[in-house]
């Protein structure tokens, strides 16, 4: 049975350095993904988005390997697009007025036919109010800024600033705010918690186009 990772294929966009901040070109790629508002934390709409992501992305797995296709792969970490419509109240004080798209990437072998099967199933086997809010899309980013970030959510802050200055040092900021969750956070330690952080920057190769 042919086995795949695509965090070891992608792996410099998956494994950065937390040393430094980079600059990476992040093709097209196709994502599970639903949508919401609120304090993740607290918020129930969260927590039925990463039930529901999850879920449906295993259960599609599952059926890829026992399918004719027989490819055995493991499911792609969490990813965070985070924003709010006025930007001065995107604060980690105040995380009531966030919004959010939570995504999980799907090989590019998983047909939509494959992920509608699977929502199907989920929804047949589990009540999970957000399974019939997840869509599957393509998502480009293209140029970007990325660095990793070991340690609790809630001290991203200088890394962040990090980030935001590489990017404007070079050009200027595009688009929103994106993380990707390495850990379990259900069982590792806050401190050694793994967290890309990336943001698209403006492309001056597109302008002088």
């Amino acid at each position: 049975m042919q086995k795949t990772d695509l965090k070891k294929e992608l792996k410099h966009l998956y494994q950065p350095s937390a040393k430094e901040v980079v600059q990476v070109e992040v093709p097209t790629f196709q994502f599970l993904m639903v949508d919401g508002e609120g304090d993740p934390n607290t918020s129930q709409e969260y927590a039925h988005a990463m039930d529901a992501l999850f879920s449906v992305s295993y259960t599609a797995k599952f059926m890829v390997k026992k399918g004719a296709q027989g490819i055995d792969y493991a499911v792609m970490p969490l990813e965070g697009l985070w924003w709010a419509d006025d930007m001065s109240t995107f604060s980690t004080n105040d995380k009531s007025k966030w919004k959010w798209t939570m995504m999980i990437m799907q090989p590019h072998f998983v047909a939509n036919e494959v992920i509608e099967a699977a929502i199907s199933e989920v929804k047949r086997k589990k009540d999970l109010p957000a399974v019939g809010k997840l869509r599957l899309e393509p998502f480009s980013e293209g140029l970007c800024a990325q660095v990793l970030h070991i340690g609790p959510f809630s001290e991203e802050e200088p890394t962040i600033e990090r980030l935001h200055s590489f990017i404007d040092a070079r050009s200027g900021r595009d688009g929103k705010h994106h993380e990707i969750y390495l850990s379990d956070i259900r069982h590792a330690d806050p401190m050694k918690w793994k967290t890309i952080l990336r943001h698209p920057m403006w492309d001056k190769r597109e302008l002088h186009r």
